[in-house]
């Protein structure tokens, strides 16, 4: 007898041992704290879902804090949506915060849009802030040039706000920065002189706001405001000196040109009377042969080639010395 009581004492505490550790197993499975949080927050959620979270190794918290946050502002969300959207890489958070600032803001943003701009990979809470709080974009320094060669450094604020139905696929802020600069460089591009832009630099503003710069992006502008106009180089003058630089060059290699030509003539002659030169002794020595020519008449041929050649050297001293005098 003793021994039957004993038996059934051991297997009562075995049973008990792998209910409990069943338990423990569940309770590590199934967040059974939160869903009691969710409960009384008013969040309708059955242990199974929390389970079946786990099973798609999903967080459940990830899922059930965002669901429990929406609830208290009112929004009626499907768990099964913030589920997918987390499962899509999306953040769960920036939706809600998003959903719940535009409501508040009196602007309309169904979940699916801001799911769709999360995914996109935009700040859809940054967005729906930006679209109630414009935001100043300043642009940097653009250079532009009047008809009269002067730059004009100009820098631009430009203030946008973000248009919720265009942050799917819609430019940047780097579009509208280059947009705006082609504004201002087609402005001041077509003023007959730089001192109107500087008398009237909103014009600047109006051409560029005519424009409709913010076509096809994610915000809509404003207002642009030309916070900095600052004058420039000449560079009409400088054009004009590198102009006349290259002309100078053309003009100097077309006279080194002829100057070439020049010199190679001139040698051209000099070969020419060096052949000439080479040719008289071979005539005198035809004419001695042939009796055309005397001793006599060689000899006072060379005593005149000797009067003349000091003639010549007579006529150089002479007028170097003039040189000298007037110098």
């Amino acid at each position: 007898m003793d021994t039957f009581f004993d038996g059934t004492f051991i297997g009562f505490i075995i049973l008990a041992i792998l209910i409990l550790a069943v338990l423990s197993l569940a309770l590590r499975f199934i967040p059974v704290g939160l869903w009691v949080t969710a409960y009384f927050s008013g969040v309708k959620v059955g242990l199974f879902t929390l389970a079946g979270m786990r099973l798609r190794r999903v967080n459940p918290q990830d899922i059930i804090r965002p669901q429990i946050k929406a609830t208290k502002a009112g929004l009626d969300l499907s768990i099964d949506d913030l589920e997918a959207h987390h499962l899509a890489g999306g953040n769960i958070n920036d939706v809600i915060d998003a959903l719940i600032a535009s409501e508040r803001a009196n602007i309309e943003l169904p979940f699916e849009q801001a799911a769709a701009i999360d995914l996109a990979g935009r700040n859809v809470f940054e967005a729906v802030q930006v679209s109630v709080n414009p935001k100043v974009i300043e642009t940097p320094k653009i250079s532009a040039v009047a008809k009269d060669g002067i730059e004009l450094l100009s820098k631009a604020k430009v203030t946008v706000r973000a248009n919720i139905e265009r942050l799917v696929g819609g430019a940047g802020e780097d579009t509208i920065i280059a947009r705006v600069g082609e504004g201002i460089v087609t402005t001041v591009g077509s003023a007959p002189v730089h001192a109107d832009i500087l008398e009237n630099p909103d014009s600047m503003s109006k051409t560029v706001l005519n424009k409709g710069l913010d076509a096809g992006t994610a915000f809509e502008i404003l207002s642009i405001d030309i916070a900095d106009v600052d004058v420039g180089r000449n560079i009409g003058a400088q054009l004009q000196t590198d102009q006349a630089d290259a002309d100078k060059k053309i003009a100097q290699a077309k006279a080194e040109e002829q100057r070439s030509m020049a010199v190679a003539r001139e040698q051209e002659m000099q070969a020419k009377v060096t052949e000439a030169q080479a040719e008289v002794p071979l005539a005198i020595a035809e004419a001695f042969r042939s009796g055309n020519l005397g001793v006599m008449d060689y000899y006072n041929m060379k005593n005149v080639q000797a009067d003349s050649s000091m003639r010549e050297s007579i006529s150089r001293e002479v007028n170097d010395e003039d040189e000298n005098e007037e110098q």
